[in-house]
């Protein structure tokens, strides 16, 4: 087997989600591409709940993102530019959606409801921050007025 080849197991996804709750914002990637320039990114991204994703979009048409959820949870919230939610959808591996394919310029977030979720990430490198054209104008940046946000956007997943 080759330096380059991985098993992916529930023991990394152990690993990782306990990353992620150890971690200040409830949050940790395990890249499997080698750097940031490289083409293809994939990746776990370990969630937890109270960690608060920004809605964004990705405008690089080059940019399109699916993500998988591999273990818990995961609450998908789409937004039309207004900030209106468009579409919300359980993502969980034992449910009927497993995940989404988001086309480049579709604003998203998502929301852990429940501890330990991890999802599998892919899309076109190379890595860039997201610009303020990217990042939705009408959501909180961080703070209290966030933390707000993250309640009403779990609360749309009320079961």
């Amino acid at each position: 087997m080759s330096d380059t080849t991985r098993w992916l197991d529930h023991t990394l996804l152990d690993t990782v989600a306990a990353r992620a709750a150890a971690s200040p914002r409830l949050r940790m990637n395990h890249n499997f591409h080698p750097s940031d320039e490289h083409p293809a990114h994939r990746l776990l991204n370990a969630i937890e709940p109270g960690s608060y994703v920004r809605p964004h979009r990705h405008l690089d048409p080059l940019k399109d993102e699916t993500i998988l959820c591999v273990r818990g949870r995961l609450g998908c919230i789409l937004f039309a530019d207004d900030g209106s939610v468009q579409h919300t959808r359980v993502l969980a591996p034992d449910s009927d959606c497993f995940g989404i394919d988001i086309g480049h310029g579709q604003f998203h977030s998502l929301v852990a409801l429940e501890p330990g979720s991890v999802m599998f990430e892919a899309k076109a490198g190379p890595y860039r921050p997201l610009t303020e054209a990217e990042l939705a104008p009408w959501a909180p940046v961080d703070g209290e007025d966030a933390q707000r946000w993250l309640e009403w956007t779990t609360g749309l997943f009320a079961r």
